[in-house]
């Protein structure tokens, strides 16, 4: 496995910005490659799916930190956002679900579409995916490029296992690291959740992370 430190991109801007490294691999560098582009796309209209966890955010913010913009919440989206958004030529509306005000974000779309504005959509599944009940909605939906997050691979997996492990300031050895790999699932919340859960049971137990804690964690 390649050591770690060559799938981290050091940018060349504040280096006290807290996103400043990100793992790259084949689950999310065609979308890193796109951000990256910008503003050379072929629509104004992009849309980031994947699942909890799975580094949405984390490419947000590394795209708002390079180029600027405004990030919105599409549960909070209202009326002054609409507004708010015309000084800005980057928009980002997180979370959207079919659980939203569709009339708003169909205004929000129009905005963007006559004023050639740029408005990135993060989303659990791809927006063509979500049940909207609005048909001009539906309809704007399909403009969108479509790019989605795919289940981590080996090297994606060992660096969010390390990363969260060194967050938690957890120090465990390689051996067991690649005895998890092997059994947990594939799923960016699965990790998140192993690594809170391993954590939980060595506090309680007030026990350093051992291969009986890990199995535990796993269920076996």
């Amino acid at each position: 496995m390649k050591e770690l430190n060559q799938k981290i991109i050091k940018f060349d801007y504040d280096q006290n910005f807290k996103y400043e490294d990100f793992y790259i691999s084949k689950s999310n560098e065609h979308i890193l490659f796109l951000l990256n582009r910008w503003p050379k796309w072929n629509k104004n209209f992009l849309n980031i799916s994947g699942e909890p966890f799975s580094g949405k955010t984390h490419l947000i913010d590394i795209f708002l930190k390079k180029f600027n913009g405004i990030k919105i919440d599409s549960n909070l989206l209202n009326n002054k956002d609409l507004n708010e958004i015309k000084i800005h030529q980057n928009i980002i509306l997180e979370n959207l679900t079919s659980d939203i005000d569709e009339n708003l974000v169909y205004s929000l779309l129009n905005i963007i579409d006559q004023d050639n504005k740029y408005l990135i959509v993060t989303s659990r599944k791809p927006i063509v995916d979500l049940n909207f009940k609005l048909d001009d909605l539906r309809s704007r939906a399909k403009n969108f490029l479509l790019q989605n997050i795919e289940k981590p691979d080996d090297e994606l997996i060992y660096a969010l296992i390390l990363k969260n492990l060194s967050d938690k300031q957890i120090l465990i050895e390689k051996n067991l690291i690649n005895f998890i790999m092997k059994r947990i699932d594939r799923s960016y919340s699965k990790i998140h959740e192993f690594i809170y859960k391993i954590d939980e049971i060595s506090l309680k137990k007030k026990k350093s992370i051992d291969l009986k804690i890990i199995k535990e964690a796993l269920g076996e």
